[in-house]
Order: C-alpha cells, then structure tokens, then sequence
C-alpha cells in the first residue's frame, strides 16, 4: 500500500476532508428537516436531495471528466462547492426548507465528482495494485467520518440559527481540499487508445460480469442508505436519544463504512472478491437482526457498524470487479452507468426512508430490506 503513487494518496486526503459533506448532510440534514419542514413525513428530504442530486449528476460529470480530463473537473466542481456550502448555510439562515433542500442537491454534483475518485485512483496505477488503490482511497472516508460530524456541532451555534455556521465551516474544508487536489496529475492514455471508441454499451451491460459488480454496489448502497437515513429520525426524533448518541451511532458507522478498506485489498487476495462480498451480505443480515431486537443505543450502534461494514465489502467488491467488464477507453461510459445506477436506487431509498420510518416503524422498514439484500445474492451466487 505504501507504494502506491502520489495520486492516490493526493485523493486520499482529498477525500477526507471533501466528503466530510456527507457525513455532516447525514448527520444533521434530519434534524434541520424536522425543525424546518411543513410535515414530519418531509424531515428526511434534505438527506434525500443531495443523493437525489447525486444521482442525475453522475452521467454528466462523468461525461465532463471525458472531455475536461480528470482534473480540471474535480478543481471545477470544488470550488462550485465552497458556494452551495454557503448556500445551504443561507438557506438555514432565512429559515427556508425549500432552499436548504435545493442547495443540497446542488451538493449532488460534488458528491458525484468525489464518488469518481476511487476510479482516478484505479486508473492510476498497475491492474494487480487496483484493489489496493481503490480501499486507500476510501479509506478517506475514516477520517471525514469524524470531521463532518464534528464541525457540524463546533458550527452548530456559530449563528442565530442552529447549524447554520456548520456548512460555513465546510466551505473552508472544501478550500483546503482545492489545495490538495491541485497536486492531483492526469493519467494520460496512449494514443492508440485514444483513438479506440469501443463497444457499445448494449454489448457491454449483456456481460454477467457486468451485473454482478453493479448489482452488488447498487442494492448495498440502497440498503446502507434506507437505514442511514432514517436512523437519526428514529433514534434522536422518535425515541428521544440524544444528539450526542445519535451523532456517536452515525460516527461509528461511518468509520465502519470505510475502516475495513485497511484490510479489504487482503481480503481480496485470500478468498476473492466474491467471497467477500456474500461476507458483506451476512452482515448486512445480522445488522438487520440486531437493530430488530430493541431500541437501545447499543441495538442502534451495533446494527449501524455492521451495516458499514456490509456496505463496505459490497462497495469495494463491486468497485474492483466493474474493470474486469470494460477497457480504459469504454471506462467513462460504463462508469457514468455504474453511478446512475447505484445512486439512482440509492436516492430512490432515501427518498422513502423518512415516509416509511414514520409510517410503518422503524421494524417494519427494516423487514423491507430482505428482498433487496437477496438481489446481490442471487447474482454472486448465479456468476461463474
């Protein structure tokens, strides 16, 4: 892992502190919904908006990577990105619900931009060393874990209006990330594929290689979103928890969601990725058992960390198996299908976590997720 090139460690970094973003939309995107929204059933909306966001950014920004190049894109969208945080803390600001859920769908556009990340870093190094290239960079994600989270409550009474100084604080770290990511360098690709088009995306999505990999990533992440989602409403709103338990809950599985990439790549290599990936799907079962069980902070925090877990081992096993589906001049295409794919259903998760939570109980939402975690199943199990 150490000698991996300076790009992917440049990503790295960047990440942490960028995707702090979403951590911090997690975190406190319920609870500013809850205090601003004309209806409880709307209180997960904003959480929603940035995935929503994220999912119809993530075709267009991949299609800019292809004619901008990796980095005049992602130094583009990051300093786009110091505006929406400044956005978003108006909107709290002038008390507008409709504003702060526009401007975090606006925030889409960055997330889908950082989501690219693990990609320029695969396509940074040798084929043997991708496993390792894409969990260093997700990696990141352990220490945004922490500082979204965190300046969300140094920031929370910053102004008059709860929270609105944490998005003021994110636009300083997504400065600091332009800093870091001016550092990045271009993979340039040889001239001969260069002029290769390709195969058409008809003929590429018929590999079942293919579908394994999205299929994996898509219904982990719709999974993983569902309960993150809600988790905050549930736990904070319905049963009274604390902020502090709730922001711990949301902490620990965060850093569950990305601690495993330390040793993911060795996972890889010892039993294979599919093998990993059935792993990620019996946490996923057991994260659904324990949260059914009770709703102590204990239940909360155990079933939270699995489902990172769960997430992580789906994500990165979907990541590192998509290549094997496409050469490096069909990637773009078949990535910005892979990322509509996945957020689209993620954001489709989202969007109905807040209703179902208040509709249905925090159970019966939970017993929902059954057939979506036996999708991936089937497919790991059916792939040669």
């Amino acid at each position: 892992m150490l000698s991996l090139p300076k790009n992917v460690w440049v990503l790295a970094l960047g990440l942490a502190l960028m995707m702090s973003a979403s951590s911090l939309v997690v975190f406190v995107g319920g609870l500013v919904g809850n205090t601003l929204a004309p209806s409880p059933n709307l209180a997960t909306l904003p959480v929603a908006a940035i995935i929503v966001g994220t999912a119809f950014a993530t075709i267009p920004v991949a299609l800019l990577m292809r004619k901008l190049g990796r980095k005049k894109t992602f130094l583009s969208i990051i300093a786009y990105s110091v505006f929406i945080s400044l956005l978003a803390a108006y909107s709290i600001h002038i008390q507008s619900f409709y504003l702060f859920c526009t401007s975090l769908a606006l925030f889409g556009v960055s997330t889908a931009s950082l989501n690219q990340f693990r990609f320029a870093a695969m396509e940074s190094v040798n084929p043997e060393q991708i496993p390792d290239a894409a969990s260093t960079v997700l990696l990141g994600g352990i220490v945004a874990a922490f500082v979204g989270p965190e300046i969300a409550v140094k920031g929370r009474n910053l102004f008059e209006y709860p929270f609105t100084g944490s998005f003021v604080l994110l636009a300083v770290l997504f400065v600091l990330g332009f800093a870091i990511i001016s550092f990045f360098q271009n993979v340039k690709p040889t001239t001969q594929k260069q002029a290769v088009q390709g195969r058409p995306l008809s003929v590429i999505i018929k590999q079942p290689i293919f579908w394994t990999a999205v299929l994996c990533a898509m219904m982990g992440y719709a999974v993983m979103s569902f309960i993150m989602t809600a988790t905050p409403v549930s736990m904070h709103v319905m049963d009274g928890h604390s902020l502090e338990d709730t922001k711990w809950v949301i902490q620990s599985h965060i850093v569950a969601m990305f601690l495993p990439s330390l040793i993911t790549a060795w996972i890889i290599k010892k039993i294979g990725i599919k093998s990993m990936m059935l792993i990620g799907i019996l946490a996923f079962a057991i994260c659904l058992g324990i949260a059914y069980s009770g709703h102590h902070v204990g239940h909360y925090w155990g079933s939270l960390v699995l489902l990172g877990i769960g997430w992580n081992f789906l994500f990165i096993g979907g990541t590192t198996l998509l290549p094997q589906a496409y050469t490096d001049h069909e990637r773009f295409k078949v990535q910005a299908l892979n990322e509509f794919m996945i957020f689209g259903t993620q954001a489709t998760a989202a969007l109905s976590a807040g209703f179902v939570v208040h509709a249905l109980g925090w159970e019966t939402m939970l017993l929902t997720t059954i057939p979506l975690l036996l999708i991936p199943l089937v497919a790991i199990l059916k792939s040669k």
